[in-house]
């Protein structure tokens, strides 16, 4: 069996370097190029950048579009009674009155193609693996709650809290005594430790979750059950899935005609602390929920993200996840992908699964955890290197025009991500400095400020999707609060800019240069309570405020008690 792991980089040849280079090589050049053409023919400049800024208008109106449906399939998923509906797959006979239309659909599809291979819900397994490094019990007990408050029955699912030895002894005694609490309800748990430093991995989360699967596949084994009805969902310690999520997966997985040759994707919301995050990292936080939102009703360009599920039986044929990149989990797509020689779907689950938006200890600790985590994700841009290697440089038997259109959809992903930003703010004005005695670059920010305008008024929509997914406000904070929640998206403009183009155009330049990063920067978690925020202010109060405050707490508590 041929190998599908990412090169060491000593082993990358000057090909494998080249492909490196493309994506921060394009980026500096789209860039530039306003000012290049403003400098040569402001005309040609005008027209490229016009043209730019009608294909983002049309796109945007796309994307507003697809959040919509989206959120209506996602609302209506959460509503759908998944238990009812596996039984009916079980016996391949529709009984669930006010069914959605769908699922009569699936029936008779499975009758008629899988009748005598399928996978009935009653013989799923879930292995659910929950990664941690040094988070705090207030952070991983919600997510081991939110399991434990699913619509499924838990004498089939195995519950493994995977910890690293280098996050220290606090951790293993958090993993220890919350597996104790929580883990009787389970068919199994387990507390797992990663050892540090073992050869050949980067110190990530690839890693973590790799050892704990390989002592999953191993129990699995002893009690012979088919890791084919077997489904590995992975999540980070402050994911918590919707109580609908495993009677979903299930449902989708046993009327999926090829399941080994698949994984399903839930929707990241990253709504956890959404009220308590500071509103440049709300605005962040909640332009990821809804692009995920919208990525899930394109399944051509879905891809693993964050917490994901596959088949064990997958699992065992890829060896698990990557150990030499810190995006394991887009990087297992292709992994997969080039296993399979192109058999591989990605199948979205229309439930939730929540997140945190980056909070950290201080507001200036906060912004530079938001940096480091985008600059992590846009990490992902090393797998076009990846695909070009493994798509072109090595055997397979994937048709070239399948394989070209998804090298291509991925680079220009990437390099949208890092110069759309800039570009589209910007790069009108460039060509007026430059020939400010030229009519047409006078005129060209105007016409690129009325088309902004207009594309801008799609934030409606998000803003009117984002208010109606908030969670409950929290007591601590008063009516104003949810002005604000509006009001924050002043800040998009910098956010892109200062953010997501920022940490792309850094992790594609550090890629060109071939400085690697070869560390998962885990994201800080810090969870707000009325008494640490008290107590905080209390600290740097005023005299004369003391009392009041104190007056507060008093009343937060009775609240409470009522």
């Amino acid at each position: 069996m041929r190998s599908i792991e990412i090169p060491q980089p000593s082993d990358r040849d000057w090909r494998y370097r080249a492909f490196e280079v493309l994506p921060g090589a394009l980026t500096w050049l789209i860039l530039t190029l306003p000012a290049i053409l403003g400098y040569l023919s402001p005309r040609v400049a005008a027209f490229f950048i016009i043209a730019y800024l009608l294909l983002w208008f049309t796109r945007a109106i796309a994307l507003n579009i697809r959040s919509l449906q989206g959120w209506r399939v996602m609302r209506q998923h959460k509503n759908t009674e998944w238990g009812k509906l596996n039984k009916d797959l079980e016996i391949l006979w529709p009984k669930t009155p006010d069914a959605p239309k769908w699922h009569a659909i699936n029936l008779e599809r499975v009758k008629r193609n899988m009748l005598h291979s399928r996978i009935k819900p009653s013989e799923v397994i879930h292995v659910v693996i929950v990664a941690a490094y040094n988070e705090s019990r207030d952070v991983i007990e919600p997510t081991l709650k939110a399991i434990g408050a699913s619509n499924y029955d838990f004498k089939k699912l195995i519950l493994l809290l995977a910890y690293e030895q280098r996050g220290g002894p606090e951790v293993e005694q958090t993993a220890q005594a919350l597996v104790a609490q929580y883990g009787p309800k389970f068919f199994y748990a387990e507390a797992v430790m990663h050892p540090d430093n073992l050869p050949g991995e980067v110190r990530g989360k690839g890693g973590n979750i790799t050892y704990a699967a390989r002592g999953a596949q191993k129990f699995l084994e002893d009690k012979a059950i088919d890791p084919l009805k077997v489904l590995v969902t992975t999540l980070d310690a402050d994911n918590r899935p919707d109580k609908q999520y495993f009677a979903a997966l299930t449902y989708t997985y046993c009327s999926t005609e090829e399941p080994r040759y698949a994984s399903y994707q839930p929707i990241p919301m990253f709504l956890n602390n959404i009220w308590d995050a500071p509103a440049p990292m709300r605005v962040i936080a909640t332009g990821n929920s809804f692009w995920m939102l919208v990525q899930s009703m394109r399944p051509h360009s879905l891809r693993n993200f964050s917490a994901h599920a596959q088949p064990m039986a997958a699992l065992i044929d890829t060896d698990f996840w990557s150990v030499r990149t810190i995006v394991e989990d887009g990087h297992q797509y292709w992994r997969t992908y080039f296993r399979y020689d192109g058999r591989h779907e990605v199948y979205p689950i229309f439930v939730p699964v929540y997140q945190d938006a980056v909070l950290a200890s201080s507001y200036r600790k906060t912004l530079k955890a938001q940096f480091i985590q985008l600059r992590r994700w846009a990490w992902g841009a090393s797998d076009i290197s990846y695909v070009a290697y493994m798509g072109f440089m090595r055997k397979n038997n994937i048709p070239r025009h399948k394989l070209m259109a998804k090298f291509l959809r991925l680079l220009e992903g990437h390099v949208s991500w890092s110069t759309a930003p800039l570009i589209l703010a910007l790069a009108a004005l460039v060509p007026f400095f430059l020939n400010p005695e030229s009519y047409l670059a006078n005129q060209l920010p105007q016409v690129a400020s009325r088309l902004q305008t207009v594309a801008m008024a799609g934030i409606l929509v998000t803003l009117y999707l984002s208010m109606r997914n908030l969670p409950p406000k929290p007591e601590r904070y008063r009516k104003h609060r949810t002005v604000w929640m509006m009001l924050q998206w002043i800040y998009l403009p910098v956010t892109s800019i200062v953010f997501s183009a920022s940490a792309a155009i850094y992790s594609q330049t550090r890629l060109m240069l071939g400085l690697y990063l070869g560390t998962f920067d885990v994201t800080e978690k810090a969870v707000k309570k009325d008494k640490v925020i008290l107590r905080d202010a209390v600290k740097g109060a005023p005299p004369h405020s003391v009392t009041r405050l104190a007056g507060l707490a008093a009343l937060v508590r009775r609240r409470r008690r009522n």
